[in-house]
């Protein structure tokens, strides 16, 4: 057949350009959903499929969450390619979830022609209107000869600095239109500063802060996986004799055995790191945010401390949280120019500090959920089994709610980027796509994904992908027949009045021999080891069914509006 993007001249079409472009950039893989105004980049993508493994999956937000996955586990780029219109409104929710999450994708969306616009054209939106508040770029690419420009930009952007969501909308003119072809890199762009020049004098000053302080306190945030700082974090931390709490995205940033790691910190993390916060003399945040989940009551948070904040993004400095001392730049720099100035120092008292907490947790919540006394099986101990399955090396997703609070708790980390999970938006269907995607961007790492029979729903659909893909995705679900993280708040909050949180499910066995899924479902814990033996002996993807107690919680929790050293044990 003949090659429509090429000219006699050696021209190629604005199609082809992005072909090329993508394969300069290093893309190997991209998720997506062909449609009208994107299809003359799908007709090149054709003779592109030996470089660029394009994974279709079964709806455009779901191709939007793999490109989140990707990227997540891999530090690279994750690229997703949707048509115009409801194709590319669909990519919206992955695209607020990477903004607020600092996810590096590329969105390239279809858009009818420039002739078309502003008229309501079939599938015509303005995306670029729509995406500009949640997005770090959002561009319009009217002109073929634009496209290798766009790209290059797109992708520096996406990765530099605070990464981050990039949308291009690609008009179909430019996609047919025929233009010269040279590969571009960029490397900079005018106004925009990635990485903030570090501040000597404030690295002083924080070495001095620290080597002051009697009880210190480290708050690990994803920043340190996203800046590959995971070492330096450690010579840090071991230097100072610091102990640490980590935030929900930064759980792996620090192994969960480290002496040092005194728990996750939030609504429902642990006691000691949440109740120290506000006991400690030098509070000091790597790389991540402050979070309403994380500070609780921002008018009672750590107003004893000192507050140092290492942050690549100057925006969140004060945003949330009043600092005393900003060191801004990249933590993989930053925080190994402190250490330098760090006298070594023993925190022997502070640390002990923790003990008495975490034997509270344990005895009146982790015992409880690890060996519960009843004979249904407990998120928790479901979690855990997992986890010690794989000797605690796999991949960790969750979708969003009581399944993601008890893996975040219950799943142990011994590698770094292990963690993949709706943080800051919180999107219910995040799961199932983001493993898929968690998959082709570390095929050697086991990816085991817990939902929740609600958040499974949501993006249900995705099985096909996973079938025709074979993407070895390992589906734990936590199955309570019930909307459980809602529930939990009518429970506490709302009188126990169930408003539309109990679910009517579907058989999940008969959903996966439908897409060719070996499945099982467990009652018990004399099956759920032998079960999971299967899983994960069982070549390709595999669906677990874990039948668990219906009205369980997640404890501890700091209730909404509370601080974040009044949390509660039961419920």
């Amino acid at each position: 057949m003949e090659n429509n993007h090429k000219s006699n001249n050696n021209q190629i079409s604005g199609a082809e350009a992005l072909m090329r472009s993508l394969e300069h950039q290093g893309v190997k893989t991209l998720f997506g959903y062909p449609g009208g105004s994107i299809m003359p980049v799908f007709d090149a993508l054709y003779d592109h499929r030996n470089t660029l493994h394009h994974i279709l999956v079964r709806h455009e937000q779901g191709a939007a969450h793999a490109a989140q996955g990707f990227a997540r586990v891999s530090g690279q780029v994750g690229v997703c390619l949707v048509t115009s219109g409801p194709g590319a409104t669909n990519t919206i929710t992955g695209i607020a979830d990477a903004m607020i999450d600092s996810t590096p994708i590329v969105v390239i969306a279809g858009q009818v022609g420039t002739g078309f616009l502003g008229t309501d054209a079939f599938q015509e939106v303005d995306l670029v209107g729509i995406t500009q508040p949640i997005t770090k770029w959002s561009y319009q690419i009217r002109r073929a000869e634009d496209v290798p420009w766009a790209v290059a930009r797109a992708f520096y952007i996406a990765q530099s600095g605070r990464p981050g969501p990039v949308v291009l909308d690609f008009a179909k003119n430019a996609q047919v239109e025929l233009t010269e072809y040279q590969p571009t890199t960029v490397d900079y762009v005018r106004s925009y500063l990635p990485v903030p020049e570090m501040d000597e004098e404030a690295i002083r000053q924080a070495a001095d802060l620290i080597n002051a302080s009697e009880r210190p306190l480290v708050l690990v945030g994803q920043g340190v996986e996203l800046g590959n700082a995971q070492q330096e974090l450690k010579a840090f931390i071991e230097k100072a004799d610091m102990p640490a709490g980590r935030t929900l995205l930064g759980l792996s940033a620090l192994p969960s055995d480290h002496p040092l790691n005194m728990g996750m910190l939030g609504m429902h993390g642990n006691l000691g790191p949440n109740i120290n916060t506000n006991k400690c003399d030098v509070l000091i945040a790597v790389g991540m945010r402050f979070d309403d989940r994380v500070t609780g009551n921002l008018a009672t948070y750590a107003k004893q401390a000192k507050i140092i904040h290492f942050d690549i993004d100057p925006a969140e400095i004060d945003k949330n949280v009043k600092t005393d001392l900003a060191v801004l730049g990249d933590c993989k720099e930053t925080l190994a120019a402190v250490t330098r100035l760090l006298n070594p120092a023993k925190h022997t008292e502070w640390i002990a500090s923790f003990r008495p907490y975490e034997e509270i947790e344990q005895e009146k919540v982790i015992n409880l959920e690890l060996h519960p006394t009843t004979k249904e099986l407990s998120m928790g101990e479901v979690v855990r089994a997992v986890s010690e399955a794989t000797h605690h090396e796999a991949i960790l997703v969750t979708d969003v709610g009581q399944n993601q609070m008890m893996a975040a708790r219950y799943f142990q980390y011994t590698k770094e980027r292990s963690i993949v999970t709706s943080g800051g938006l919180g999107t219910m269907g995040f799961g199932l796509p983001a493993a898929i995607g968690a998959t082709f961007g570390r095929p050697d790492r086991t990816v085991c994904a817990f939902m929740g029979d609600g958040g499974l729903q949501m993006n249900l659909q995705e099985l096909g992908t996973i079938m025709e893909q074979k993407a070895p995705v390992k589906i734990i679900l936590l199955n309570n027949n019930f909307l459980g993280n809602v529930r939990q708040w009518q429970a506490m909050f709302f009188h126990h009045r169930y408003s539309f949180t109990p679910m009517l499910n579907p058989d999940y066995m008969k959903i996966a021999s439908a897409y060719d899924i070996p499945a099982r479902r467990v009652f018990t814990r004399e099956e759920l080891h032998e079960a999971i033996d299967e899983m994960l002996a069982t070549e390709g993807a595999y669906l677990l069914e874990a039948c668990v107690v219906e009205e369980g919680n997640v404890l501890p929790m700091t209730p909404p509006g509370g601080a974040v050293n009044q949390m509660l044990l039961e419920c």
